[in-house]
């Protein structure tokens, strides 16, 4: 291809993955919505448009139309500039994240991954790395004791996951020898996925993972009984929808990564020994991708309105005497699994 093709692929790839993370986000918080009803036996949003299906679009003209209230002694730069960081690396996070095999159409071949490159992995961990300045810089901008806790809250505790987390992952690029997102899921081939090989790392990455997106049982820095709404106590408007978006979208990255680290990518095991049409193989292989996807942010949604919210200190605790400990042994036990199997 030349590079007028190429540019104009990923720029196609770029608005198309930008439409399905906005339209899948808006809809996963009509979807927990309904979830949260059903596990609570009551009926949830039911009431604008056919059953509630219009309820996400009613949401965001109420949130439009709200006045954007910025308190008298909040840093006025920093408090505008969070919600952007949080917007910016939610969405760029997912450039590197594989849907799919290459499409063949046309004689042309189509990675399905925005950006192909070989440092993949680092370049996720360096980009929600970056997601503590948001919460850091809208608790500590707002003027709010309240918002400045939330923001303490959560650099504390994304540092003590990312840890883990980081660990967790060495243990998948052991295996796959590199730090290629589409390498790491083509390693997966058959039943070698990464869960079935290293449940340690697969149950840390999962813990990690809530924590970093702070979800529940780990929302500290947005607790409501403590903190009034955490963080984002001060923001209102479209302001609070970037980080309600945020929040949602790196949802979906969290999801997304889980999949393609641990549960084989699109792979759907010995699919290749079918004999089916090229086309037909790499659809049912996307349609592998999003059920798998499906199915973790449902146990997403499930957690939240299972489990209670820890203490602080049972956070910590769980981070730094049970996570970090669990994630060097995946690692030892990866490593003799490679010297006994080569």
């Amino acid at each position: 291809m030349t590079i007028l093709e190429i540019v104009a692929f990923t720029l196609i790839k770029i608005v198309i993955i930008l439409s399905l993370m906005l339209f899948t986000v808006s809809y996963l918080v009509y979807f927990e919505r309904r979830v949260s009803a059903w596990i609570q036996n009551r009926l949830g949003p039911n009431r604008v448009g056919w059953q509630g299906i219009l309820q996400p679009f009613a949401d965001v003209f109420k949130l439009l139309l709200k006045e954007d209230i910025v308190p008298e002694k909040a840093n006025k730069k920093l408090h505008a500039i969070a919600p952007i960081i949080a917007l910016f690396v939610a969405f760029s996070t997912y450039a590197v994240i594989p849907f799919g095999p290459e499409l063949q159409i046309f004689n042309y071949k189509i990675p399905l991954v925005v950006a192909d490159v070989n440092i993949g992995i680092l370049f996720v961990l360096a980009l929600t790395s970056l997601g503590v300045y948001a919460i850091t810089f809208a608790g500590w901008s707002s003027g709010s004791k309240y918002s400045l806790l939330g923001g303490i809250r959560s650099s504390a505790q994304m540092i003590s996951y990312e840890i883990s987390m980081g660990f967790s992952i060495g243990g998948v690029l052991l295996f796959a020898e590199s730090l290629r997102p589409i390498a790491i899921v083509e390693s997966q081939s058959g039943w070698m996925w990464n869960a079935i090989v290293q449940p340690i790392g697969f149950i840390t990455f999962l813990v990690s993972a809530f924590a970093e997106t702070n979800r529940l049982p780990f929302d500290l820095p947005e607790a409501e009984p403590e903190l009034v709404g955490g963080f984002h106590t001060e923001y209102s408007s479209m302001k609070f929808a970037a980080f309600f978006l945020a929040e949602y979208a790196n949802m979906i990255i969290a999801a997304g990564l889980i999949v393609t680290l641990y549960l084989g990518g699109w792979q759907i095991p010995y699919i290749d020994k079918l004999g089916l049409p090229s086309l037909v193989e790499t659809l049912l292989q996307v349609g592998a991708f999003v059920f798998k996807l499906i199915a973790v942010l449902f146990f997403f949604l499930w957690i939240r309105w299972s489990l209670p919210r820890f203490r602080y200190d049972q956070l910590m605790n769980i981070g730094w005497k049970v996570m970090f400990p669990l994630s060097l042994l995946n690692i030892i036990w990866v490593a003799i699994l490679i010297m006994i199997f080569n």
